[in-house]
């Protein structure tokens, strides 16, 4: 049988093993900061870390991670209007 005496130098290491750091996840792509009069419009509940605009609608799209799936919702104030750059 192993004494507890015998282990208490392992201890640290044991312990050391429990810290985890967060790095960053190689499948989330970086996106250009939002414009101050988005983040102003934007409604609160949206990840606007993943916002972006689209070129194909010139509008701003924002990923939502659900249950199920990840998927490319469009950036709305708080009243639902959706919110897209001018055009010209």
């Amino acid at each position: 049988m192993i004494r507890t005496a015998a282990l208490l130098p392992l201890l640290p290491l044991l312990v050391a093993g429990c810290v985890t750091t967060t790095p960053t996840d190689p499948t989330r792509p970086e996106f250009p900061p939002l414009p101050e009069s988005v983040v102003a419009l934007a409604a609160p509940w949206q990840d606007l870390t993943t916002a972006r605009l689209k070129p194909e609608d010139n509008c701003y799209w924002y990923q939502h991670v659900g249950q199920v799936e990840t998927t490319l919702l469009p950036l709305r104030t708080p009243d639902g209007r959706p919110i897209c750059a001018q055009l010209g």
